[in-house]
């Protein structure tokens, strides 16, 4: 294996707080500064220098490339460096596409739902977004990140990332703002694209689900001729094309996407990326349903998780998204690397429709109370973070240090109308040409500049770790309200975390870290005590002890964390004012983390994990809320999953994958007297394999369970998928 066929993307920085590789052999008889992050030749001295002894191929991992199976060794998330996992002292979990391609989720979140500390499609069967908890706080709107850099969304501007486009998944556990500037205390989902190869690829897939939903996708690229005094030039275009029904009655989810990207490298110590996406999304509004007919039967019996309880005639939701952006690196000598990642992203998002809100009287009517909402939201974001990582050693102690500028500008343009609906019989509906919504209560653009300084330094001493990382902000808010006043305000903040882990020779790594974090949500106070004013910044702080379990010779880790996470001035009802909000709320989240993931034999992938989550309300100005727990949050989760192909005989091809998820219970009113129940899903694969094709069937929720995914409320709770069933076939050549 040369190096020629190493991914054409892959970073070519030093590995940071590793010791030295052995001597690489590479192609070139030239003399080069030759990263060790590339594909090599793994030779020590001695068995280089006899012939009959040559060494196996050994890949090096790129954290920006695929994963070997279901087991990712490497990742930039937890630093921005290239770091091992199990030398980073926090959580971190990695999904690779071979998992994203064995489970075949349908959208960003469900490709999460057998991650360790995450609750997946929290809001159930919903086709417009995607939904997400991490340690129990609400993360999807300010955490996901796309190749390190922020999607932010807020109103109704969110974004849809289809995991066909993904190399991988990271998962971050715990606060992030130190290194990526506002977001969740929780952690971030960082979603990386698929970049231009070096060796060629050429697919396309086909499938249908048992609702009639279809799709074509395609995935070809690989190196491009050129003289050899302009360097390397690779590219790749990815797609998909997706429309049909679903299991709630007019409702339709057509995707259409297309992400082309070409990567330059002029020579070993330079890299330029340029990626590009389009993305449409046509589907419907989602069912706000309430409590009694759903959790419980009302009356009248549950209702049908196929009923369409808004208006044919008026319902819609339309996305167009679009992104463009690069990722330069530049290796300035052999220890001092220069790297700069930018993006401009816009979305434009129109929703209208009838959401229910309870009963209208007595739930023995069967009539839903239905208000009319649209809403047109169109948002700009633009990104741009340098980084300038030094290695260096001052003594015994050897260093990977970390500078970095970025800047966001987001931009949102919020128009939203409401008026009050006719209500549905939710037995016998009938439904009625409805105009779209008139008379708008949000008429704002508002605006938030942020520019953020950090710097961190990987300490390594013998076995020893220690990571230290500062940061500080300066954000800018405007809100210019064509309704209301036009306000602004002026935030800095700083936020910092140490950490430090121990790495015994057998793979054991314990670790320790505590890091606070900063995220200055935009939005207008309406508490009665303070009208007009714009949101103060949410705060956060952690503790986290955790194992990292890497057995020599195993292919495999595993991980143990404990976490300690208060999240601060969170949104919660005005006493004072039921319908005002106030940002006087606390709420706290202690927990358990276990997760296992191992390529166990050739063909064979196992995975697993279990979570308990302790959160209540710690802060409220309604004190008879503290110590109450936030609805929408299951506090315990388990899954397993396994996949296992055979290599030979006549069966070679063949394999067949399954898993199990339980979700725990949750509440459905802030005073928790109402539970929504557990439940047990389970999922299943087979698939097979012969030359260049690949045939597979997926199903999720196999025995159709019907089940609530949560209740926000006792008028508005959300069904789960029913028992999807997807028959796909790909071809390569």
């Amino acid at each position: 294996m040369s190096t020629d066929v190493a991914l054409a993307q892959q970073s070519s920085t030093t590995i940071a707080g590793e010791s030295a590789l052995p001597p690489v052999v590479v192609n070139s008889q030239k003399p080069r500064r030759a990263a060790p992050t590339r594909h090599v030749r793994a030779a020590p001295a001695a068995a280089a220098r006899a012939p009959q002894a040559k060494p196996a191929p050994t890949l090096v991992e790129n954290p920006r490339g695929p994963i070997q199976g279901y087991v990712a060794s490497r990742s930039m998330a937890g630093t921005k460096t290239n770091t091992a996992i199990n030398r980073t002292p926090q959580a971190v979990s990695v999904i690779g596409a071979e998992q994203i391609r064995d489970q075949k989720p349908g959208k960003l979140d469900e490709a999460l739902r057998y991650s360790a500390g995450l609750v997946a499609g929290t809001f159930g069967t919903d086709t417009r977004s995607d939904w997400f908890l991490i340690r129990g706080f609400k993360s999807n709107d300010n955490s996901t990140f796309l190749d390190g850099m922020q999607l932010f969304s807020t109103a109704y501007a969110t974004w849809k990332l289809q995991p066909f486009n993904l190399e991988r998944i990271e998962v971050l556990r715990g606060p992030s703002a130190i290194l990526y500037g506002g977001s969740s205390p929780s952690g971030i989902v960082n979603a990386v694209s698929k970049m231009p190869p070096a060796e060629p690829i050429r697919y396309i897939e086909s499938g249908v689900n048992n609702y009639g939903n279809r799709y074509v996708a395609f995935d070809v690229g690989g190196p491009v001729a050129t003289a050899a005094e302009n360097g390397k030039l690779f590219t790749r275009l990815v797609g998909q094309f997706q429309g049909g029904d679903t299991q709630v009655d007019h409702t339709v989810d057509n995707n259409y996407f297309i992400a082309p990207s070409v990567t330059w490298k002029p020579d070993a110590d330079t890299s330029l990326t340029v990626l590009a996406s389009a993305a449409k999304n046509v589907t419907n509004g989602q069912n706000f349903l309430p409590y009694e007919g759903t959790v419980v039967a009302a009356p009248f019996g549950r209702i049908s998780t196929k009923l369409f309880t808004s208006e044919p005639s008026l319902d819609t939701f339309k996305r167009t998204q679009a992104t463009i952006g690069y990722q330069f690196e530049r290796n300035l000598t052999d220890d001092l690397t220069f790297r700069q990642n930018a993006r401009f992203a816009h979305v434009d998002v129109t929703e209208a429709t009838d959401y229910g809100f309870g009963y209208s009287g007595a739930s023995s009517s069967a009539n839903l109370t239905r208000f009319n909402f649209y809403a047109h939201d169109v948002a700009d974001q633009a990104t741009l973070d340098n980084q300038l990582e030094y290695r260096f050693a001052t003594g015994a102690l050897s260093h990977t240090a970390l500078f970095g500028v970025d800047l966001k500008h987001y931009s949102i343009d919020d128009v939203q109308h409401f008026s009050f609906g006719t209500p549905l019989n939710l037995v016998n509906p009938v439904y009625t040409p409805t105009a779209v919504a008139s008379g708008a209560f949000k008429d704002q653009t508002l605006t938030q500049k942020q520019l953020g300084l950090y710097a961190q330094d990987q300490i390594k001493l013998d076995r020893f770790t220690l990571v230290l990382s500062g940061r500080n902000d300066w954000v800018k808010t405007e809100n210019a309200d064509r309704i209301g006043a036009d306000l602004s305000r002026d935030d800095s903040k700083f936020s910092g975390r140490a950490g430090l882990i121990y790495n015994f020779d057998s793979g054991l790594a314990p670790y320790v870290s505590y890091a606070t974090s900063y995220d200055p949500i935009i939005g207008t106070n309406t508490s009665a005590g303070l009208p007009g004013s714009l949101y103060v910044p949410e705060t956060g702080q952690q503790t986290e002890i955790g194992v990292k379990f890497q057995p020599v010779g195993f292919n495999g880790h595993f991980g143990v964390a404990l976490f300690d996470l208060k999240r601060q001035n969170v949104l919660t009802t005005d006493p004072n004012v039921a319908v005002l909000s106030t940002q006087t709320g606390e709420v706290t989240s202690r927990g358990l983390e276990l997760e296992a993931v191992a390529n166990l034999a050739p063909g064979f992938k196992v995975m697993g994990s279990f979570t308990t989550t302790n959160i209540f309300v710690s802060k409220d100005g309604n004190a008879a809320l503290i110590g109450t727990v936030p609805t929408n949050t299951p506090r315990q989760l388990t899954t397993g999953w396994a996949d296992y192909t055979f290599q030979d005989g006549a069966l070679a091809g063949f394999g067949f994958g399954g898993g199990v998820r339980y979700v725990g219970s949750s509440f459905a009113d802030q005073a928790n007297t109402l539970t929504v129940p557990a439940v047990v899903l389970g999922d299943a694969a087979i698939h097979y394999e012969r030359q260049n094709w690949r045939l597979a069937l997926n199903v999720i929720n196999i025995s159709d369970e019907t089940y609530v995914a949560s209740c926000q409320s006792a008028s508005v709770c959300f069904y789960g998928d029913r028992r999807r069933v997807t028959a796909s076939v790909g071809y390569k050549w």
